[in-house]
C-alpha cells in the first residue's frame, strides 16, 4: 500500500466527531479523526512496512502517525530518528502508543531513559518517566526509590502537564509495589494534590495518587 492510498482510507475512515473528541484533548488540526479500532484494522491490513511508516510519520498527521507506529520496526530506529521522532510529538495519544509500542522495543531505550527525564522537551520527559515507571512496576532492581521520591516531590507540581502525567504513574507505582515506601508517597500525592479532582468515569480508577495507590493495594489484600 501506498502512502497516498493509506492516507485516503484514513480520510475516509474519519469523522467530525472524533475530530472533536481529539481537539478536546489537545489535538491539532492535522487530523482526519479515525476510531482506534479502525485504525487498529488498518494497520493488521498492510501488515509492517517500515519505509512506509516513516513516510506516514513525517506527514504529522495524528491518523497517519498512529498506523505508522504499528506497522514500523522499532529496531529499525537509529538512536538519532528516536530521538527527533519522540520530540516531535504533540499529542498524548500518539505519544502513548509510541512509547508502548516503539519505545519499549528500541535496543537502546535504557541509555536514553534519564536525558529524557532531564530534557526541557515535555514530550521526551514524558517518554522518559514513562520507561521509569514500567521500570519501578516491574521491580525497580537497583532503583535509589528515595532518591526518585526526592524529584517527584520537587519537580512534579511545576512540570509540564505532559510529564506529570508519567511522573505521577511513578509515584503511584513506588507506592503500589515498594510497601517501605508507601507512606511517603502517599503524603507527596496528597501534599501535590495533582489529579485530586479528575474526571473518573464509572468503574475506573482516579489517577490521584493517594486513591490510585490504595485501590490498587487493597486489591492484592
Amino acid at each position: 500500500m501506498t502512502l497516498s492510498e493509506v492516507l485516503s482510507q484514513l480520510e475516509a475512515l474519519g469523522s467530525e466527531r472524533m475530530r472533536l473528541q481529539n481537539a478536546k484533548r489537545g489535538a491539532h488540526d492535522n487530523q482526519y479523526g479515525v476510531k482506534m479500532g479502525d485504525i487498529r484494522a488498518l494497520a493488521k491490513k498492510i501488515k509492517s512496512d517500515h519505509p512506509l511508516a516513516l513516510q506516514l510519520w513525517a506527514t504529522e498527521n495524528i491518523d497517519a502517525r498512529l498506523v505508522a507506529i504499528l506497522i514500523m520496526k522499532p529496531k529499525e530506529l537509529s538512536d538519532k530518528e528516536l530521538d527527533e521522532m519522540v520530540k516531535s510529538l504533540k499529542f498524548s495519544q500518539v505519544s502513548d502508543w509510541f512509547n508502548s509500542y516503539v519505545i519499549k522495543e528500541h535496543p537502546n531505550k535504557t541509555a536514553f531513559r534519564e536525558a529524557w527525564m532531564n530534557d526541557k522537551n515535555p514530550w521526551a520527559a514524558r517518554a522518559g518517566w514513562n520507561l521509569t515507571s514500567s521500570l519501578i512496576n516491574k521491580g525497580a532492581e537497583g532503583f535509589d526509590l528515595n532518591a526518585i521520591l526526592d524529584r517527584l516531590e520537587k519537580e512534579m507540581g511545576s512540570a509540564a502537564p505532559e510529564a506529570q502525567w508519567t511522573m505521577n504513574f511513578s509515584l503511584a507505582h513506588i507506592g503500589i509495589h515498594h510497601p517501605e515506601y508507601r507512606q511517603r508517597a502517599l503524603e507527596i500525592g496528597e501534599k501535590l494534590g495533582l489529579y485530586r479532582d479528575y474526571p473518573t468515569s464509572k468503574g475506573c480508577t482516579s489517577p490521584f495518587a493517594p486513591i490510585w495507590i490504595n485501590e490498587m493495594v487493597s486489591r492484592k489484600k
